[in-house]
C-alpha cells in the first residue's frame, strides 16, 4: 500500500473512533435538555440507552462478516452516514418515539464505526507491534469526542442557543468524515471473523475472560457517560437551574479531557501489552475509590475531583483489554475475538446503565450509582485473570 494511503487509512480509523465516543456520549450530554424539551423522565433516558445499547449489541454480532466480504471502505461509509442520520433525526424529534428510532439506527452506525476503527488501529497504528499501546493511542480520539460532544452543549446552553443547533453540527461533522471516507483507500486486511472460526473462540478462556472484564468496564463507562450531567445538575441544585446544567455539562466534558489524557499518555508506554493486566488491576482499584466518593459526598467539589478521577482511571482499561487479548492470538482472527469481547461488553452497557435510570426515580442518581461502584469491584476481580497465557493458535 501506498504511504499516502495508509496514511489517510490511520485517519479515518481515528475518525471512526471518535464519532464512536460521540454517538456513546450524546444522550448523556443531552439528557437533562431532552427531558425538559420533550417532557420525560430518567425512565425515559434509561430507555434511550437501551435501544442504543441493545442495537449496538445485536449489531456488533454480525458486522465482522461483512468485513471479511466487503472489506472496511463500506462499512466506514456506511457507519458515517447512518450515524449522520441519526443525529438529523435527535435534532428534528418532536417526541420520545422519534429519539427512540434514532437511538436504533445510532447503534447501527456506531458498530459500523467501531469495527472499523478498532480492528483497524491494532494494525496500521506503531506497525502493528504493539496492539495495547496503539489502542490506546487510537482510542484516545475516542475520549477526544467525550470532551467535545458535553462541552459544545454546555456552550450553548451558556449562549442561550437550543441543543438542537448542537446536534445538527454533529451531523455535519460526519458528513464531512464521510467525504473523507468515501476517498480513501483501506488495506485489505484479514480482521473479520467467520461464524466457525467465532464458535472456536468462544472456548477459549483468553476471550471469555476479556469478555467478562469487557462487560464490567463497559457497563462503568457508559454509565458515567449517561448519567455524569444528571448527578453532578442534582449536587448543583436540580434541572430547573439553567446554569446547573450547564456546569454539569462541563463537567462531563471533563470527564471526557481526563479518558483522552490518560489515553495519550498509556500509549507512550512500550511494551504496555506485557503490564497490561496488573495496570488494568490497579485502574480497577483506583475507580472503587473514586466512584465511593460520589457515591457518599455531598459535596460537588469533591464530586468533580472524583468524576474527573474516574475518567482518568478509565481510559486506558478498554484499550488495553483489546490489546492484551489481541497480543494471544493471529492478527487474521482480531475481528472474531473484537466481534465476542465487545459484544458482551455492550451487554454491561446496555443493562446498567438503564437500571440506574429505573432506580433514580423516586430516589436520586447518587443513590442508584451504588451498581456503579459493584461493577467496579467485579472488573478487580476479574483483571487477576487477565494476564493468564493462552494458546492463540485455531485449526482451520
Amino acid at each position: 500500500m501506498e504511504p499516502k494511503a495508509t496514511r489517510m487509512t490511520s485517519v479515518v480509523s481515528l475518525m471512526a473512533v471518535f464519532c464512536l465516543g460521540i454517538a456513546f456520549i450524546i444522550i448523556g450530554s443531552i439528557s437533562e435538555e431532552l427531558k425538559k424539551d420533550l417532557e420525560i423522565t430518567n425512565v425515559d433516558i434509561g430507555n434511550l440507552t437501551l435501544a442504543l445499547f441493545l442495537t449496538s449489541v445485536i449489531v456488533e454480532l454480525v458486522v465482522g462478516p461483512f468485513v471479511d466480504k466487503f472489506g472496511h471502505k463500506p462499512l466506514a461509509i456506511a457507519g458515517f452516514l447512518v450515524s449522520s442520520l441519526s443525529m438529523f433525526l435527535i435534532a428534528l424529534a418532536s417526541s420520545f418515539q422519534m429519539v427512540f428510532i434514532a437511538c436504533i439506527l445510532l447503534g447501527i452506525g456506531a458498530m459500523c464505526l467501531n469495527t472499523v476503527g478498532n480492528t483497524l488501529i491494532p494494525v496500521v497504528l506503531f506497525s502493528g507491534k504493539d496492539p495495547a499501546r496503539a489502542s490506546n493511542f487510537g482510542n484516545a480520539f475516542f475520549g477526544l469526542g467525550y470532551v467535545i460532544t458535553p462541552l459544545l452543549f454546555s456552550l450553548f446552553a451558556g449562549f442561550a442557543l437550543a441543543y438542537q443547533t448542537g446536534v445538527y453540527l454533529l451531523c455535519g461533522l460526519f458528513l464531512v468524515f464521510l467525504i473523507a471516507a468515501l476517498g480513501t483507500s483501506f488495506p485489505k486486511v484479514s480482521t473479520g471473523y467467520q461464524f466457525s472460526m467465532a464458535f472456536k473462540l468462544l472456548g477459549k478462556p483468553a476471550v471469555l475472560i476479556a469478555a467478562l472484564a469487557l462487560f464490567c468496564y463497559v457497563s462503568l463507562e457508559i454509565s458515567m457517560a449517561t448519567w455524569s450531567k444528571p448527578y453532578m445538575t442534582e449536587l448543583f441544585g436540580g434541572s430547573q437551574n439553567p446554569k446547573a446544567v450547564a456546569n454539569a455539562g462541563l463537567i462531563l466534558s471533563l470527564f471526557g479531557v481526563a479518558m483522552m489524557a490518560g489515553r495519550f499518555l498509556t500509549s507512550m508506554v512500550k511494551n504496555l501489552t506485557v503490564i497490561g493486566a496488573r495496570l488494568v488491576a490497579i485502574l480497577a482499584l483506583a475507580a472503587i475509590l473514586a466512584i465511593l466518593v460520589m457515591v457518599t459526598t455531598q459535596l460537588p467539589s469533591l464530586a468533580i475531583v472524583a468524576v474527573i478521577l474516574t475518567g482518568l482511571v478509565f481510559a486506558p482499561v478498554f484499550p488495553t483489554i483489546v490489546g492484551i487479548t489481541f497480543a494471544k492470538f493471529e492478527p487474521r482472527l482480531y475481528g472474531s475475538i473484537f466481534g465476542i469481547i465487545f459484544a458482551v461488553g455492550l451487554l454491561g452497557g446496555t443493562v446498567v446503565p438503564k437500571i440506574i435510570g429505573s432506580l433514580s426515580e423516586g430516589a436520586t442518581v447518587q443513590q442508584s450509582l451504588l451498581i456503579v461502584l459493584a461493577m467496579a469491584v467485579a472488573l478487580l476481580v476479574t483483571s487477576i485473570f487477565l494476564g493468564r497465557k493462552d494458546k492463540g493458535a485455531i485449526s482451520e
